[in-house]
């Protein structure tokens, strides 16, 4: 009889819960089901990001794994070993020499699992091969400039090859990438730190003044998709908004002869500050006069 009571209470418990997490989801949208399907992380939108994607599902697995371990283990302590009656109390037991070797190297397994998993989606993130395009990106306080070169590999001293697009914080302005191809994308800042993020990118990089900081993205479907800045950069860093427009190839060549057109020739990256920094150099001018 006294084993009914809670036999029962968990089965009430379980149903409860089921028939809860059923009528959730059973109100979500489409879309909101395809999110948690996703654990919340955005549909990718490139061929390196998949990469990212199996790494965010993998340690949310993980860590589901060692949370049902764990919460079983503390359960099964609590009714194993719990008082039955006044006058009765527990083993009380100090150490436990096996249980604590275990919880100390399982620990240390597991970072060490999760630090081959990271630095193997990393490489493949950063893998950087020859571009069929370059892009300079300058994040400047506060809106983005977007230096197209015509060349895949060019370089930035040669100006001749090079067309723009300069943003301000009223209009967030527009990033095009061509689909399929690979895209060399340079960072560069002549002010602060700011940081290049598209979420459907499922990636994000610092752009440090003073340091060439560069990746490689292949939009691999076409659409529109935002992008911010994510480094507090500023007064005015909510305004440090722009989009990313994913075409063709010939459309994005088009648009490219559309901005030389209109005369926006030339590598803009926001004078010969984007390339120092304070520490970086031997003698820096304060402006100060002794």
């Amino acid at each position: 009889m006294g084993l009914e009571l809670p036999q029962r209470a968990r089965r009430i418990a379980t149903a409860t819960f089921v028939s809860g997490s059923l009528l959730v989801l059973g109100a979500c949208s489409a879309e909101d089901t395809a999110q948690i399907r996703r654990l919340a992380m955005p549909e990718p939108a490139t061929e390196e990001a998949p990469a990212i994607y199996d790494l965010w599902q993998g340690a949310w697995l993980a860590a589901m794994i060692v949370g049902v371990l764990v919460w079983g283990l503390i359960g099964y302590a609590v009714i194993r070993y719990r008082r039955r009656s006044a006058d009765e109390i527990p083993v009380q037991t100090r150490y436990n020499l096996p249980i604590e070797i275990f919880y100390t190297v399982a620990p240390v397994i597991m970072v060490i699992v999760f630090f081959f998993f990271t630095v193997d989606a990393q490489n493949k993130v950063l893998a950087n091969p020859t571009p069929d395009r370059t892009i300079t990106v300058v994040g400047q306080q506060w809106s983005w400039t977007f230096n197209y070169a015509e060349d895949a590999e060019p370089a930035e001293d040669d100006t001749e090859n090079w067309v723009h697009f300069v943003g301000t914080p009223a209009e967030a302005p527009t990033l095009v990438l061509p689909l399929g191809e690979k895209v060399r994308i340079n960072l560069r800042s002549p002010d602060v730190i700011h940081s290049f993020w598209v979420p459907a990118f499922l990636f994000k990089m610092d752009i440090v003044p003073g340091r060439d900081n560069y990746f490689t993205v292949t939009p691999s479907r076409e659409g529109t998709f935002v992008g911010k800045c994510a480094e507090l950069c500023g007064a005015y860093h909510s305004r440090m908004l722009f989009n990313v427009d994913v075409v063709s190839p010939d459309e994005y060549d088009d648009y490219l002869a559309d901005l030389e057109s209109q005369g926006s020739t030339g590598l803009i990256t926001g004078g010969a500050d984007a390339d120092t920094q304070i520490g970086l150099d031997d003698e820096y001018d304060t402006g100060d006069d002794e």
